[in-house]
């Protein structure tokens, strides 16, 4: 019975780690690769390195960066008083892609599920609370997937607020129900942030 190499093997397990992609695609991926020159080899190695070591939370935003904070927040020219709530860093591409935004972001550590065992002090709104505390007429902007977890902490995030002078909005529903952020089109993503709908009191 023909097997392959175990180097190859590995190879294919490597690749199957990544999001979306099964057996088949895995193995075209790991042919792909033994074609590549020893200096794309180097570099993806090196890319890969550097990225595992370098890549952190931003320590105002939490978006993706490799600095102390991102270019986002760094930005001067950016609104800080206008805070667009997400779950992940990768919503933050998408909604930059849109090329429309010119507020700053806040992302969550996930969204708020019982069944997940993700409770409340485990997604990071503390540190949202005080972000806001500092800011004059602040307005929050809830960009959560619409889902029964994203739901549940919007619902949360809106109860904070209450009373506190905070103008919190959210996406428009043109959004289809249970949609990930990051893989809007920028069109309808660019829309739901324009048509964006007010949900404090």
């Amino acid at each position: 019975m023909f097997t392959y190499p175990e180097s190859f093997k590995d190879l294919i397990e490597f690749y199957k780690k990544l999001p979306g992609v099964g057996e088949k695609t895995a193995e075209r991926m790991a042919l792909a690769t033994l074609k590549l020159t020893d200096d794309d080899i180097s570099f993806a190695a090196n890319s890969l390195i550097k990225a595992k070591e370098k890549l952190h939370p931003c320590k105002i935003c939490g978006n993706l960066t490799d600095e102390d904070t991102c270019q986002i927040c760094s930005n001067e020219l950016r609104d800080k008083n206008v805070i667009c709530v997400v779950e992940d860093f990768k919503s933050i591409f998408a909604m930059e892609k849109s090329g429309t935004y010119k507020g700053v972001y806040h992302v969550l550590n996930g969204l708020i599920s019982p069944i997940d065992d993700i409770s409340i002090e485990d997604i990071g709104l503390d540190k949202l609370s005080r972000r806001v505390k500092e800011l004059d007429k602040p307005e929050l902007i809830i960009a959560l997937k619409s889902s029964l977890e994203g739901e549940t902490t919007t619902l949360y995030i809106k109860k904070i607020f209450e009373g506190k002078n905070v103008l919190v909005s959210r996406l428009s529903y043109g959004i289809p129900m249970g949609a990930e952020i990051d893989y809007l089109d920028m069109v309808t993503l660019d829309k739901a942030l324009k048509d964006r709908k007010k949900i404090s009191d």
